[in-house]
């Protein structure tokens, strides 16, 4: 979707290759994701400010691994309410997202309404941000802790680069 416009951006095959590229090596100097594309840098350098500019990049993130900053601890905590005021939900939804050790929260649909991702030290945080950070809200009706044993990455959106042999 467009940033500004709010209607999709029209992706050709040149900007879905170098979108690949980027997701495999986000790092990656212009000058190098343009030799590996076999097009001019400065062909390059302009889709990938294009992309910005309308929206198809959002952003760049840096990912760390939590457990080696003392968090080895994942769970998703269902968290369901008792009613859906907006001024309500939004609160809850803000105050989820500024609360230590929250990596994402989802507003959902379904029976439940928020999923709260979540990286801790250990059970005892974790019971601690339940306790002190979600149920303390009084439009919280109810939450379920699931914990995390495992994460994979999925595919994605844009396609995968061909590794070359």
């Amino acid at each position: 979707m467009g940033a500004a416009q709010g209607t999709p951006s029209a992706v050709d095959e040149l900007d879905l290759r170098i979108l690949a590229e980027l997701s495999a090596r986000p790092d990656a100097p212009v000058k190098q994701l343009a030799a590996t594309l076999g097009i001019p840098a400065s062909t390059c350098a302009f889709r990938v400010r294009s992309l910005r500019a309308r929206g198809v990049i959002a952003g760049v993130r840096l990912v760390v691994d939590p457990a080696a900053l003392g968090a080895p601890v994942q769970a998703m905590i269902r968290v369901r309410l008792a009613n859906h005021s907006k001024a309500g939900v939004d609160a809850l939804f803000d105050a989820l997202a500024a609360t230590a050790g929250v990596l994402q929260v989802f507003h959902i649909a379904g029976a439940d309404d928020f999923l709260v991702h979540v990286a801790v030290p250990d059970a005892g945080a974790l019971r601690d941000i339940v306790l002190e950070h979600i149920t303390v809200h009084d439009v919280v009706r109810a939450t379920e802790t699931q914990l995390v044993f495992e994460l994979r990455d999925g595919a994605g959106v844009v396609p995968h680069r061909r590794t070359r042999e």
